[in-house]
């Protein structure tokens, strides 16, 4: 069982809505949903959670790209709403470790092969499942999301539980979040 929430910041604090999952088939989907609630392209925090299995947070800016979190991220993989976050930020994430492995200064042995080889998994499904890696069994994404709206990154990720509720008393939106659960 999901429950799933935008918080959109406005002037006055914050509005709730439930969010329809039912709606969402893809990540791009729930981004259109989180910029629709928007109040002058203010803040929006959309949250979702899976029986306290995991929790995911999705921020949205007015149009500057979303910043994501998932709680636990081999647990959201398995489930249809967090596989869509764990799967962009996977993609983001090799993105940025192939930055990251770039042989500037020739003390990186090894690392151009490794990066032939998954790209020649890519090109073969059955070698690209073989190749990939694993799903990290813990928190995925960037946990300074919310720092600036009152949840530092050790607190979100040191949460569990209900974490939605914790996140929401931090932001102010206890009231609001409540009234739509």
């Amino acid at each position: 069982m999901y429950f799933a929430a935008l918080l959109a910041r406005t002037e006055d604090g914050w509005e709730a809505s439930d969010m329809e999952l039912d709606d969402v088939e893809s990540l791009s989907d729930l981004i259109d949903l989180a910029r629709a609630a928007a109040v002058d392209d203010d803040t929006v925090v959309a949250l979702i959670e899976q029986e306290d299995a995991w929790f995911g947070v999705v921020r949205v800016d007015g149009e500057e790209d979303p910043r994501y979190f998932v709680s636990n991220a081999a647990l959201a993989s398995r489930s249809s709403y967090g596989s869509m976050l764990t799967d962009e930020l996977l993609g983001s994430d090799e993105e940025d470790d192939e930055l990251d492995e770039l042989d500037l200064d020739g003390t990186e042995d090894g690392e151009e092969d490794r990066i032939a080889a998954f790209e020649d998994a890519d090109d073969d499904a059955e070698e690209a499942a073989a190749g990939a890696e694993p799903v990290p069994a813990g928190p995925l994404g960037d946990p300074r999301l919310l720092d600036d709206l009152g949840v530092s990154h050790k607190e979100l990720m040191a949460l569990d539980g209900d974490a939605l509720s914790e996140i929401a008393d931090s932001l102010g939106a206890t009231e609001v979040l409540e009234a739509v659960r």
